[in-house]
């Protein structure tokens, strides 16, 4: 998928299976540069501190990371689960009920796809295993601006690549795609790396590489990623209900209130402001206006879009919630029946 925008597309970082073992490589020869020795001293340094946690999450982990395909494309995947659960993107599976999973040792087996979200890009796939490599899930509400992420996966069929950035920023809903709350990295992301793990230095999976932003197809530092909270919640909803996905519905477009803001206008220093209100929606019928500022769910305070998310995720369609506002010059607090989203 490629949407173009002037000069910078979005483009699914899915790529095509075909034709990539006939691609011909150039190989670039660099002289060497000599260098006067170095005077570092050779003990551990943070930087080398660092550098050995990412070398001990690429060993540990790179077993876990599939690649999947189907006929017209190819994508990566993760091991979630012994059982043989894996989570990759909807946009890698497609429509098609069977897909084929090639693990790190070589062996290639027939994936069921036992559920898929294309809302969320999430897709959850089985294979015949009991004793899958599994990479240990994150906690993806919890992230923060600058930590280490390592992208694993398969660009342009060179499998188990790794490649090492930051998280570059949070709450992202880039123009374009119709996702929001993804998580923005500068670790490179390439045609083919759809679908597969996020990592942070710990090991843990935080996300799930969907989307980059290019002025050519490939990588140029703007990564997107599915939170893994979110993507563990519909994995979870598939498995337990043979394939449905539901999730509740509130029917508000949300954004981040940054200090400055908060400063200027006299809003609430955190807080969700409301940006657009669904007229059908739960949110229209309990009262919420385009402009409030979200505060509290229930007891919980919300400073982030993020928070909104994680806190709604944890309720169910149906569930009634209070939802305190700042609007004008005061708050008030509402209460709302959450709706449903029945997406397969």
């Amino acid at each position: 998928m490629l949407i173009t925008r002037s000069a910078l597309a979005l483009t699914f970082a899915a790529g095509i299976g075909v034709g990539v073992g006939a691609a011909t490589l150039t190989r670039f020869v660099v002289p060497h540069a000599w260098a006067a020795p170095s005077t570092t001293p050779t003990s551990a340094t943070p930087q080398a501190q660092s550098e050995d946690q990412v070398v001990r999450v690429a060993r540990q982990a790179t077993a876990s990371v599939v690649s999947v395909s189907r006929q017209g494309g190819s994508g990566s995947g993760v091991f979630i689960r012994r059982d043989g659960v894996l989570l990759t993107n909807a946009h890698v599976v497609g429509t098609v009920p069977t897909v084929t999973v090639r693990l790190a040792d070589g062996r290639r087996l027939s994936g069921t796809v036992v559920g898929r979200d294309p809302t969320m890009d999430i897709a959850v796939v089985r294979v015949p295993l009991t004793d899958a490599p599994v990479s240990p899930i994150g906690d993806s509400d919890r992230l923060q601006v600058g930590q280490t992420a390592i992208a694993i996966g398969n660009p342009l069929g060179l499998e188990r690549t790794v490649t090492v950035g930051v998280v570059s920023a949070i709450n992202r809903s880039p123009r374009g795609l119709e996702l929001g709350g993804l998580i923005q990295t500068d670790a490179a992301i390439n045609p083919g790396n759809s679908g597969g793990p996020l990592y942070d230095l710990r090991g843990n999976v935080i996300g799930i590489n969907t989307a980059i932003f290019s002025t050519s197809g490939g990588n140029i530092g703007l990564g997107f990623a599915i939170p893994i909270s979110l993507a563990r919640d519909i994995a979870q909803q598939a498995l337990a209900s043979g394939g449905r996905i539901v999730r509740p519905y509130l029917g508000v477009g949300l954004d981040d209130i940054v200090p400055e803001m908060a400063e200027r206008f006299g809003l609430p220093s955190e807080g969700v402001a409301v940006i657009t209100v669904d007229p059908r929606s739960p949110a229209a019928r309990g009262g919420i206006q385009a402009d409030d500022i979200i505060t509290r769910i229930d007891d919980a305070p919300i400073p982030t879009a993020g928070e909104l998310r994680r806190v709604l995720r944890s309720r169910k369609p149906g569930d009634t919630v209070r939802i305190t506002v700042f609007r004008g010059r005061g708050s008030r607090t509402l209460t709302v029946r959450l709706g449903q989203t029945d997406v397969e």
